[in-house]
């Protein structure tokens, strides 16, 4: 069975002081009607088990779905839509900021970005705050149905050549409605994985005895 094809919700939480102690974490990230919820219902092919809202900046919550063998994805609010009250937001951008920059269990971020309006100020934001770390970011620009072939080729090199000198970011065209791109975000997203666990592996005192 794919990696993704086994997630299941494990639970949801508002506070960072209410995160789960143990497992590995791939976080998602994404402006608001982006596209995150759908692109995960697709890559666990369900169709209802990251919730969809149709009022977009609605999911407040950060929800923990997970692989099994304490490998968790964690899908973070959405950020950036404009009716959400401004106290909201601050909380939103305090929790989500304080996450990504300090989180030990974090491996990567999975940015999702409409491939129409990729790179806004508020995904800047949300890199600015990751990238220091020093962790693989995979960016995912989902709705490319929308494109025709001339626009996803502009799309692609547009943000690829944003990122051209960082070999941190890695960057895909991705599709919930054609289910296209589902084999890159799940290579990427397992390598991670791998490899985190390779590098426990290889740095635990009792390995071997």
């Amino acid at each position: 069975m794919s990696l993704f094809q086994g997630l299941s919700f494990l639970t949801t939480v508002n506070d960072l002081k209410a995160l789960p102690q143990e497992g590995l974490e791939v976080a998602f990230a994404g402006r608001s009607n982006a596209g995150k919820s759908s692109a995960i219902n697709t890559l666990a092919n369900h169709t209802r088990l990251a919730f969809v809202s149709k009022t977009p900046g609605r999911t407040q919550h950060i929800n923990y779905f997970d692989f099994g063998n304490t490998r968790r994805l964690v899908d973070l609010p959405g950020y950036g839509y404009a009716a959400v009250p401004e106290a909201v937001r601050k909380h939103w951008q305090g929790l989500l900021g304080k996450y990504l920059e300090t989180r030990p269990n974090l491996i990567g971020l999975v940015l999702i970005m409409d491939s129409r309006r990729p790179l806004t100020d508020l995904d800047r934001v949300m890199l600015d705050f990751f990238l220091p770390t020093g962790k693989p970011v995979h960016c995912v620009l989902t709705k490319s149905d929308k494109l025709n072939n001339q626009e996803k080729v502009l799309a692609l090199r547009q943000v690829k050549d944003e990122f051209k000198n960082n070999p941190q970011i890695t960057v895909q065209l991705f599709s919930s409605s054609k289910k296209q791109g589902v084999a890159d975000v799940e290579k990427v997203v397992g390598s991670w994985f791998d490899d985190v666990m390779q590098q426990m592996a290889e740095s635990d005192p009792m390995d071997g005895e």
